[in-house]
């Protein structure tokens, strides 16, 4: 068992928690969902792969709609509601791209969309939401606060909460990215998924094991954001921050749903700093000509950081999106210079 920043977790003997989120359940959203998002590409880099020594598969969630993976889970939560239930409207919080995913959701299903945001959302996310249909409320200085806030304001209009990872039928639409990962390359042994309140996660996590037991999940986490790898160790949250580059996975509090899959499901979780996160945004700009934001960035950093340690011989990285704030360019690439980065 690994200590530190990368950890190996104890596995349980037990199968699909309350068959609340099972393979079956990804599946009927694979099927559900077909018609409605693209089919990402799955690419490969022969530089990175001289790097890390592995064949190394990219699915490029950047290139979903809405530029994210998030509109996989969000259209189909929305796709189980009565007509009844559209309604009377949705609800929900996010740091932008679960914001996004809902918005155009609820346009294509006639719904009217509210959207709490933190204040410090990247105002490329906020105008990309409001333009998908959704009416936005800025609040609060972090996502916990602006869920907070969505939680207080759904009690009073009585719309319908759609939360952004806590939700089966939301963590079965991200696993599709799963199941398209594995029918695109069935050699796939280990894929590493960036973890924000665990939705992703848990999804591609559950699919890929119901597919194949020994596929091997990693997580990754921001170093200053890391509160799904704290919880899981028992750790107090007080030394951290929450201050990165990677906002798509700044979660104070993580799924209560989510961790018991993760804790079931996933094999190990890393930590990777901001100035790595940046190195690999720069990289897959610079090489493979890609832009990734920094949650999108985080897995590949995680590869870089961890190569030697992560035994695969091929291995799949979630770019999970790429709707960054070109403003924080200059940020990013101070960062990556205290990296010492080069390819």
């Amino acid at each position: 068992m690994k200590t530190g920043n990368y950890y190996l977790q104890d596995k349980k003997e037990s199968g699909a928690i309350g068959n609340c989120l099972t393979g079956e359940h990804v599946h009927k959203a694979y099927e559900r969902l077909l018609p409605f998002v693209h089919r990402t590409p799955l690419i490969t880099s022969t530089t990175t792969n001289k790097l890390v020594n592995k064949q190394v598969y990219f699915k490029m969630e950047n290139q979903q709609k809405t530029g994210a993976f998030k509109f996989r889970g969000a259209t189909y939560k929305l796709m189980q509601m009565t007509n009844d239930s559209l309604a009377r409207g949705v609800i929900t919080a996010s740091a932008g791209n679960h914001a996004q995913g809902v918005a155009y959701a609820a346009t294509r299903l006639q719904a009217n969309a509210t959207v709490f945001m933190p204040e410090s959302t990247p105002q490329a996310k906020v105008e990309a939401t409001k333009n998908y249909g959704a009416d936005v409320i800025l609040t609060g200085e972090t996502f916990q606060e602006a869920f907070e806030a969505s939680k207080k304001h759904q009690l009073k209009t009585g719309a319908i909460y759609v939360h952004p990872f806590d939700d089966y039928d939301l963590m079965a639409g991200q696993g599709t990215v799963a199941l398209e990962i594995l029918q695109q390359e069935d050699r796939i042994d280990t894929i590493i998924v960036p973890i924000g309140g665990g939705g992703l996660i848990s999804g591609v996590a559950v699919a890929a094991k119901h597919i194949n037991r020994n596929i091997k999940i990693i997580g990754v986490e921001a170093s200053d954001a890391c509160s799904m790898y704290n919880e899981l160790h028992n750790r107090s949250n007080r030394s951290l921050t929450f201050n990165t580059i990677a906002e798509g996975i700044n979660v104070k509090e993580p799924g209560k749903l989510t961790s018991e899959i993760v804790n079931e499901y996933v094999d190990e979780i890393v930590t990777v700093s901001d100035t790595e996160i940046a190195a690999a945004i720069l990289y897959m700009l610079e090489r493979n000509k890609m832009l990734m934001e920094g949650a999108g960035a985080a897995s590949l950093a995680a590869l870089f950081k961890f190569h030697d340690q992560i035994k695969s011989r091929h291995c799949g990285i979630i770019v999970s999106g790429g709707n960054i704030d070109i403003n924080m360019m200059p940020k990013i690439q101070q960062l990556a210079k205290k990296q010492n980065f080069s390819a």
